[in-house]
This record gives C-alpha cells, structure tokens and sequence, in this order.
C-alpha cells in the first residue's frame, strides 16, 4: 500500500479511495465482502440459481438473510433477476459483467481460506493457549 495520508498530503483525495471516509465504496465493499455477499457471488459463478438452489448450496443462510443479500447485489447491478413463467412463479439469479468480474477474485480469496483455515485456527488456540499462561 503506497498511497498513505503522508504520501498524499496536499494532493486531493481520491472519492473513491477506500481509504477515504466518504468514499462510496466502502458500502460496495461491504455487500462485496459480507460473508453472505461473497458466497452468493461465488456460487453464481457456475452459472444462473433459483433462490431455493441459492439456498441449499449456501448452507446455513437463512431465507431472510439470502433475500436481503440478493437485493442488495441486484440493487448493486451485481446480479440480474429473472421472474420465469412457472405456476407458482419463480425467479433465478445471475451475475451480470460487473458481478463476474467482482466474484473472480472473491473466489481465489475462498479458495485462499479453504486451503488456510486449519493453519489459521491453530494459530488461534497457539495464541489463546499463549495468552492463557501469561494471565
């Protein structure tokens, strides 16, 4: 990271600089690297969902919680919405062109956690244990 408030002192700031406190991408960010954001868009990478398939390949997410994810991203121009003529009716998802180039490197960072998650909780209870015997 180059570019810190010393290197950039009397220049103007970047608006979008997310580094900057009023930068309108800090809320991209946040739906892009929300745990429920992320996934969504990963699991869209292999191509359009319905909202019951969405939830069943993200275990745990709650129909609450992935409706409000998918509105958030559809709303982001991240996913497209499609109502299909179906008795009931029924809607898939797809990432549009932004939304693929947003979860092409969302998904080399989950593949960067599934190969990492081991090492990194034993770190963590290496440090609780550290940290236990010098209480």
């Amino acid at each position: 990271m180059s570019d810190s408030s010393q290197l950039t002192a009397g220049k103007p700031r970047d608006p979008c600089d997310a580094f900057n406190s009023d930068c309108p991408g800090r809320e991209v960010l946040n739906h892009l690297t929300s745990r429920w954001g992320l996934l969504v868009l990963v699991a869209l990478r292999g191509g359009p969902l319905r909202f019951y398939e969405l939830r069943t390949f993200i275990d745990g997410i709650s129909e609450k919680m992935l409706a409000q994810t998918l509105r958030t991203l559809v709303r982001d121009g991240l996913l497209s919405r499609e109502v299909l003529p179906t008795v009931p009716p029924s809607v898939r998802y797809d990432l549009t062109p932004l939304g693929k180039a947003a979860a092409e490197p969302l998904e080399s960072m989950l593949a960067w956690v599934r190969r990492n998650a081991l090492t990194v909780v034993a770190a963590q209870e290496e440090h609780d244990r550290r940290t236990a015997a010098g209480a």
